[in-house]
């Protein structure tokens, strides 16, 4: 059984704060936002660097708190009230901020609860799934929506990503010398690594005869997913980048589905070698039309959300749709001639009619990699 699936629904929850619009909003701003420092006095790390959403009380479950706020958006957006929905969410670290907090206590909760709090809170008694992917979770997750979907196990999933402030997962990261001081930059010249984010994105996914029959105008479409492993490094990328290029061509259907993608948000983290692997990927899939191809680097906005970082690359891609224009990018000191890429810092690009799709990708530690793709209407 296969089904086309849409998409209906789309919430978010960033450092610019609560709401789509909201991330619509910065988007077209295009504003430089310098990382932030918890108040948290354990965080003995040598750069304690990470966008955090505007919420203060760092003591509460922030990961699942955001998954819900997105989620009941995404639901409001799509119309939908309680249902039969499912479930599915990916995240790096889950809600492992509580744990760490709590450390030498008596009580441990499982981190990875994420789905089944979203569930309980919205009261939706479909199937509940948490995906860990690193951070290509949210990524899988999508994938996953989509194939229950087509299969027929569900009418509509709740999919997406959600991640928090988590003091291992950043303590990790200058471990590894990966936090650059100066902020998430993907593609500069002289980047130095990456700089976490918290958020949450959360999508409706749905039949489309299921959102036909409750009158839904113009959905967009979940129109392919592809997803791969390196089975190399266990932080680092394959070099030849293959299994990338694989997981892209699955997710927008060949040589003859790139010929209609008229944006990608790429994964794109500010870490040297991921960023040039990617920009080398995009040219085997796209060929000489690459340059041609804008890209919308989230992450130059955002920061990495982790784990919702390609959920929330899909809400992105659902507003550039909706819109239909893709904006302007954060500018850049100097791009990496090894990345050659066209990321538009000049002014919007309208997104021809005839390519009305755009390309999320995301990957993650153990080489984990995932794209997919949304399509909207013709205007």
């Amino acid at each position: 059984m296969t089904r086309e699936v849409v998409v209906t629904g789309v919430g978010a929850v960033t450092c610019h704060g609560a709401g789509a619009d909201t991330l619509w909003q910065a988007m077209k701003a295009a504003g430089v936002r310098r990382p932030d420092r918890p108040a948290d006095p354990l965080a003995r790390m040598e750069l304690p660097l990470i966008n955090l959403v505007p919420d203060p009380d760092l003591s509460a479950a922030r990961a699942t708190r955001f998954a819900v706020a997105a989620a009941r958006e995404a639901l409001t957006d799509a119309g939908l009230t309680a249902s039969r929905a499912a479930v599915v969410i990916g995240s790096c670290m889950g809600e492992a901020g509580l744990n760490e907090r709590g450390r030498g206590g008596e009580e441990w909760v499982a981190p990875f609860r994420l789905a089944s709090e979203v569930a309980t809170e919205l009261g939706l008694v479909g199937a509940a799934h948490d995906v860990g992917n690193a951070c290509s979770a949210g990524g899988y997750a999508l994938g996953m929506a989509l194939d229950m979907v087509r299969a027929g196990e569900t009418d509509v999933v709740l999919a997406g990503g959600s991640d928090a402030y988590s003091r291992v997962a950043l303590g990790c990261f200058n471990r590894l010398g990966a936090v650059d001081s100066a902020g998430c930059r993907p593609f500069e010249a002289d980047r130095a690594g990456t700089v976490f984010a918290e958020g949450a994105g959360m999508l409706v996914v749905e039949s489309a005869e299921h959102a036909r029959a409750r009158g839904v105008a113009r959905p967009l479409t979940l129109a392919g997913s592809g997803w791969s492993c390196d089975a190399g490094h266990v932080t680092a990328p394959n070099t030849d980048g293959e299994q990338i290029v694989r997981a892209m061509r699955e997710a927008v259907g060949g040589d003859e589905g790139a010929g209609r993608i008229g944006c990608v948000v790429p994964h794109g983290t500010g870490t040297r070698l991921g960023d040039k692997v990617e920009s080398q990927a995009l040219h085997s899939v796209f060929g000489a039309r690459t340059r041609r191809v804008p890209l919308y680097s989230l992450k130059a906005l955002l920061g990495h959300a982790g784990g919702a970082s390609a959920a929330l690359g899909a809400v992105a891609a659902a507003l550039i749709l909706r819109h239909g224009h893709v904006p302007r990018n954060i500018r850049l000191e100097r791009q990496d001639p090894g990345c050659a890429v066209w990321l538009p810092q000049d002014g919007a690009v309208p997104l021809r009619v005839d390519r009305r799709r755009v390309l999320v990708n995301a990957y993650g530690f153990g080489g984990s990699n995932s794209s997919v793709v949304l399509e909207g209407v013709a205007a």
